[in-house]
């Protein structure tokens, strides 16, 4: 009996240890918005109110898989170590947009349609904006 319950409980560990993984939608009203065609450059690099917005979307969204001030524990990727130029956008707006699935398992949810162009930026120059140590 005790064999089950500790598996039990690992199962139920693992299986929620990270909270829901849904995607949260941030609000960009403060924003200029970006229209409906999706942009490759960031056009809010260096955007005070745009990193803050960012902060607050990288928190709900992100931190509990790539880690607190993007610092990573280790479970994801990361992101203070991305590539700052218009390669590492094409590479991030790829990701966030359509989320990371191998053999099946879903290790980033897909975030378009959930969170808008705004959002997804404003968190690329959030993370673009802290130091890389």
């Amino acid at each position: 009996m005790k064999k089950i319950t500790l598996a039990l409980l690992a199962t139920t560990i693992l299986a929620f240890g990270h909270g829901s993984v849904t995607p949260q939608a941030v609000d960009t009203k403060e924003l200029k918005p970006l229209g409906a065609e999706w942009l490759e450059q960031n056009p809010y690099k260096d955007n005070a109110v745009a990193i803050k917005v960012g902060e607050h979307g990288y928190s709900e969204n992100c931190a509990r898989c790539h880690g607190l001030g993007a610092v990573s524990g280790g479970i994801a990727p990361d992101l203070r170590f991305l590539d700052d130029g218009i390669e590492g956008d094409e590479w991030y707006m790829e990701r966030v947009r359509g989320g990371a699935v191998r053999n099946g398992n879903v290790y980033m949810p897909p975030f378009e349609g959930v969170v808008n162009q705004e959002a997804m930026w404003a968190i690329r120059a959030y993370i673009m904006s802290l130091p890389k140590k």
